[in-house]
């Protein structure tokens, strides 16, 4: 493990860890929806806000910044994945299609990631950040928000999480 870079033994473990934790949370909203006979479009389509995103949205966030943060930092194109889940399981997919993304990236290609330059557009402006930056400032709290907020979606129509939920097993 000494011979592994550093940023993938920063980031890889951490965006799988999210993705799983966010996985199992979307598997207790599945079978609470199913339980209690409630339409699942109903839950997919919850926000907390009017002006916010519904839960759907914020899972396909929270992986395209996993996938997006994972592929820059080690130097590759971010693929694209289309915005079209409709259901628990299609978003189960997408999560799972993330996962061996960042999986399938060699360790190797996290040399000198904390260097390496990356430019992004937020808000159709280009900003740049070193990966060290880009991780710290904007691929984990994006990441880690989306998350929150799929879990908040959730937990506050009745769908029984708790902290351990959201953060796993050790």
């Amino acid at each position: 493990m000494s011979d592994t870079p550093m940023m993938y033994r920063a980031t890889v473990p951490v965006l799988q860890r999210a993705l799983r934790n966010l996985a199992n949370v979307l598997e207790k909203g599945r079978a609470h929806a199913e339980a209690r006979k409630i339409d699942p479009a109903v839950l997919l389509g919850c926000r907390l806000a009017p002006d916010m995103f519904a839960l759907t949205r914020q899972v396909q966030i929270a992986a395209d910044i996993a996938k997006a943060g994972a592929a820059r930092l080690a130097g590759h194109e971010v693929p694209a994945f289309e915005d079209n889940e409709t259901t628990f399981e299609e978003l189960q997919a997408r999560i799972g299609r993330t996962l061996e993304l960042i999986a399938g990236i060699p360790p190797a290609a996290y040399d000198g990631a904390a260097e390496r330059e990356i430019s992004i557009k937020m808000r159709g402006n280009p900003v740049t950040f070193t990966g060290q930056q880009y991780w710290e400032y904007f691929v984990i709290p994006n990441v880690f928000f989306h998350a929150t907020t799929a879990y908040a979606i959730l937990r506050h129509n009745g769908v029984e999480l708790g902290k351990s939920d959201f953060l796993g097993m050790p």
